[in-house]
């Protein structure tokens, strides 16, 4: 087998690899309760985000519970989190959630969009 073949093939099984964890990483993290009412909260929060102390009213969860989930959440890149006075405000990264959906939807239904198109749009479109 030619060398620069050899190399390609290495590659492109590594970059595979390296999205399967990053994807693995991120539905861990989704999966778990606190973590996954967090995360809901700031895609509704939206760019803007919400300081820690109202994620942790929001989900009446203690402030230091929720602090070692926000952890996972910022570990696997799904959250930011930036610095307002006293307070530290957390954000969705939209495009690694838009990334993660993405990931979990390539090829699907054989990339025919009408059979893949959520509940919402057939209800719309009469499908």
């Amino acid at each position: 087998m030619p060398r620069g073949i050899l190399v390609r093939e290495r590659h492109f099984d590594y970059s595979r690899n390296m999205e399967i964890i990053t994807a693995v990483a991120s539905l861990s993290a989704l999966a778990q309760n606190t973590r996954l009412g967090a995360y809901r909260l700031l895609v509704q929060a939206g760019p803007e985000g919400l300081c820690a102390g109202d994620i942790a009213v929001r989900l009446d969860v203690p402030a230091a519970t929720l602090s070692f989930h926000l952890k996972e959440l910022l570990r696997t890149g799904l959250v930011t989190a930036r610095q307002s006075g006293r307070q530290v405000i957390y954000s969705t990264d939209f495009v690694v959630m838009h990334e993660l959906i993405s990931y979990l939807s390539e090829n699907c239904c054989g990339s025919d969009a009408t059979v893949c198109a959520p509940s919402s749009q057939k209800k719309a479109t009469g499908n």
